[in-house]
Order: structure tokens, then sequence, then C-alpha cells
């Protein structure tokens, strides 16, 4: 997930190669800029919106797939790349993207609340952290730098900071951008998976999750829990701010609504998607395996949303700690040792609920173009069966 590769220069009407390149791995027509019809901006999106049984995000010289968003309403697919954000309609055809971020772009949200996209943004280099936000109704042509136009504003995260550079060895020195050290407070490596819904500790009302990245490292026991801050972003206007990389900005909350920790045992850069299901009300953290042999090493947990927080203590710590700690829900592989409860699936590199039963679980792959790698992604229709290992089933559009 640390791809910084430079994001392939697209026209308006694309370049021969990118669209055979498109087209190699199930793109739409690359020349089309039209979206599809919307469903009705009066209708249940439960009840009325068809879903394709796929939507191609295209093929690009950027960072492989990070996360997927989606605007139902106005017929839309947000995919993150890394360093390169694609909009596209439900036919995968490209409407828009905003290139020019060197930092870290990876899951995506659609706020339905204020109608933008809001992503995880890491600059590790400049200890900066922030939410990023798209005004996806301004993201009109291909190629919109994110420093010159108005299609990005961008909020500080000062907590993450805080445990990012946690000096716990108390040696006087921040060891950078590694996992092989003692210090990063829970081995915190910055953040990633990104989803709204209800407040954790169960007193209601929508909060914009951010999930904590974690380093690898078998050798430390304080970073076994996946940590999740929640913040209310409805006066978040007041901290936004344009992006500017020569001058990165800390404006944003002092600190988090509620901070919030799952017991699953260390992941390798903790959760890449996470998504927030209406339909069950559970919460879903997509991950990359961890290694180490005490624990199972799921790829997806899932977070018991008939469970407030309580109080309990956080495991491992240096000294002991008492936090917010969140259930997992108890379906699935079991592991009696640890007593992990998870599964295996996709989900690492997109995920997306539609609040029914179905979700969108994304694919990500390479195709090689006059022999340049082009990163591909695609957002794939399934429906949540529950079944073990895998609780997702393929699933074409709705009848």
């Amino acid at each position: 997930m640390r791809s910084r590769a430079r994001t392939h220069v697209a026209t308006l009407l694309l370049s021969a190669v990118l669209a055979s390149a498109a087209l190699a791995v199930g793109g739409g027509t690359a020349h089309a800029r039209t979206p599809s019809p919307s469903p009705s901006a009066s209708a249940s999106p439960s009840s009325s919106f068809r879903p394709p049984a796929s939507v191609d995000g295209g093929a690009w010289s950027s960072g492989h797939l990070q996360g997927t968003a989606i605007d139902r309403r106005r017929g839309h697919m947000y995919f993150s790349f890394t360093n390169l954000l694609v909009k596209t309609d439900l036919a995968g055809r490209p409407i828009g993207s905003v290139t020019g971020l060197t930092g870290h772009l990876g899951d995506l949200d659609f706020n339905s609340a204020d109608g933008r996209v809001y992503g995880s943004l890491e600059y590790k280099a400049a200890q900066a952290f922030y939410v990023a936000i798209f005004d996806g109704s301004r993201i009109t042509r291909m190629n919109m730098d994110a420093r010159t136009t108005d299609v990005l504003s961008t909020v500080h995260l000062r907590e993450v900071v805080r445990d990012y550079t946690a000096d716990m060895n108390g040696d006087g020195v921040f060891d950078g951008n590694t996992g092989n050290t003692p210090d990063h407070r829970y081995g915190c490596s910055g953040i990633d998976g990104v989803a709204f819904g209800p407040g954790l500790n169960g007193r209601g009302g929508v909060r914009l999750t951010v999930a904590y990245g974690v380093y690898s490292n078998t050798t430390r026991t304080d970073n076994d829990h996946q940590v999740l801050l929640q913040y209310d972003v409805r006066d978040w206007r007041k901290y936004e701010r344009p992006l500017s990389e020569d001058a990165l900005h800390t404006s944003g909350p002092a600190s988090p609504d509620g901070k919030f920790f799952a017991y699953t045992g260390n992941t390798t850069y903790g959760v890449q998607n996470l998504e927030y299901d209406g339909d069950s009300g559970n919460w879903l953290m997509a991950v990359y395996k961890g290694k180490k042999a005490a624990f199972p090493n799921y790829g997806l947990y899932v977070l018991d949303g008939s469970k407030p927080a309580r109080r309990g203590e956080v495991k491992g710590q240096p000294r002991p700690e008492s936090g917010r700690i969140l259930s997992l829900l108890p379906r699935g592989l079991h592991h009696e040792p640890s007593g992990v409860y998870g599964y295996e699936s996709g989900g690492q590199y997109g995920l997306v609920s539609l609040d029914d039963g179905r979700y969108y679980v994304a694919e990500a792959g390479t195709v090689d173009s006059g022999g340049t790698t082009l990163q591909t992604g695609r957002a794939v229709l399934h429906r949540w069966t529950g079944a073990v290992p895998n609780p997702f089933a393929v699933r074409g559009p709705a009848s």
C-alpha cells in the first residue's frame, strides 16, 4: 500500500494505448465521458438501485488500487489508486480524475450528508496525516491537479501524529517509517480504512471512522489491536484547507470524539478497508494478514454492531491501559486459543456495502502496455452469505 509511482497522463479522449489496456481488462469505452442514467433521487437505494455486476476502474500508471466508494444517487464510482483518484460512471466510463498527489491516498467512503468523498491521506516523511475530502461534483475532467484546482480539501488528524511519532522506548529518537522498532504507539503506521457509520459507543449519530495502519512486527505485544478513531464531521468546514504539499498544514480537531480498540492480533498495515453495513449493523475490517503464530491471521474481521464499546484492558501495553473495547462478531471461523473470530475473503483493495446484503468487493491487478505496467481495479458485485471460510458469493445485477 505504499507505492508512489507517478500518475499516467491521460487526455480527455485518452490515448489509444490506455484504451486498449483498459479494454484488455474489461474496461469500458475509454472515449466516453457521459455517465449512465442515475437512479431516481427520490427512490430508496435498497429497493430501486440496480447495480451492475461489475464496475471497471480502468488501467493507469499509478499505485495499486486502495479503495472504492459509490454515489448511488448520481451513479458514480470512485477508485483510489494510491496517488490518483478516478471517477467513473457505473458502466466504467471515466468521467474525471484527480492527480498531483505525492502522499498515500488510501481507502474511500462516500458521505451522503454532504455528497463528498472522504479518504485517508498520508505524508509519512512529514509526519502528517489527513482526511482528504473530494468534491465529486467538481471532478468533471481528467487530470485535475489536487494542488491547483478546488476539488480537494484536507483536515489534519493530530491524534494519529501523536501515536505515530510516540517514542515508546524513551531514547529520544524517532525511528521513522519502519516497523522494526519499539516506537509508534500501538504499532501505528498511519491511517488507511475510513467509513461512515453510527457511534461505536452506542450513542447514535453518524461519525467518520478512521482506522490505523499498524506495522507488522512479531516481536512486540502492544500491536495486536485494530485502532479506530471516530469524528463528527458536521463542523469540519472550519478545519478544511486546500492541499499544499510544500507547506503541509495542521488544521484539524485537537482530538477524536472517540478512540476504540478491536483485538484481532497484529496485521500487516492494519485495516486496509473499513466498511459499515447498514443491513446488519456490523462493521467489516479487511486486512492484509498478520504473521504472529499465536493468532489465526484472518483476512476479514467483523465488529459486532449490536454491542457498544465497553471499558476494558488494551492488552499487551508496556503499562496497564484501559480503553473502549469493541467486540468481534461471534460468527465465522473461530480461533479458540486467542478467542478471535474472522473470515478469509477479499476486500483489501475496496469494499462497498449497498446496505441490503450486497457488496462491491474490489479486485486489483496489472496489465502490460508496451512495456509499461498499468494498475487496474474492478468492483465486483457480491452477496453476503456468512459462509466459511469466505462469506461473500459473486452475484450478478439485480433482476
